[in-house]
């Protein structure tokens, strides 16, 4: 009960903590499962972060249920997935039940506007953290930049990506770079 319980109130501090959703919560959920609590390796984390984008629903709440599997199962995942969405659930009922009152208040709108910049610095640093992790180096920086043009500007869809991605992968062991024994 114990392990569940630190597992609700790691994730639910990163929840209460997080401006600007899913993305910006990344680097706080990698902080806290890989290197301080150290329940998965940083590679297992990558990968979970993988599925997560490609499942349907919110990256950070995917992320949450397959760390909350990985470390303690379907209770792991209560425990977890509650913990992430639950402070977004309370900040949203209080703040909704306030906004109509205060959503014209100038300081209100100016705090909002300086949030901006923050949350995209927020949204880019797992993204540094990633391409660290997945050891992009000269030879291979073409393939995320060639996907996120793809992505922004030929509208792709993302699944498409990842399956021809996955299969692009799977060739290339297969026949071009060896099976690894």
């Amino acid at each position: 009960m114990k392990k569940y319980l630190e597992m609700f109130a790691a994730f639910f501090k990163i929840g209460a903590f997080t401006i600007g959703g899913g993305y910006a919560m990344l680097p706080l959920i990698e902080k806290e499962v890989v290197d301080r609590k150290m329940w998965i390796k940083r590679e297992e984390y990558l990968d979970m972060i993988a599925l997560a984008q490609s499942a349907p629903g919110p990256i950070a709440v995917n992320t949450s249920v397959f760390v909350g599997y990985k470390v303690g199962g379907i209770p792991g995942v209560i425990a977890t997935t509650l913990g992430s969405v639950l402070p977004s659930f309370i900040i949203i009922l209080v703040i909704a039940s306030f906004f109509v009152g205060i959503k014209d208040n100038l300081v209100v709108e100016r705090a909002f506007k300086g949030i901006r910049p923050a949350v995209v610095a927020l949204i880019a640093a797992p993204v540094i953290n990633m391409s660290k992790s997945a050891k992009i180096n000269r030879k291979t920086i073409a393939i995320p930049i060639v996907v996120a043009l793809l992505v922004a500007f030929a509208n792709i869809t993302p699944i498409i990506i990842i399956i021809a991605s996955a299969l692009s992968g799977i060739i290339y062991m297969k026949y071009i770079g060896g099976e690894k024994k």
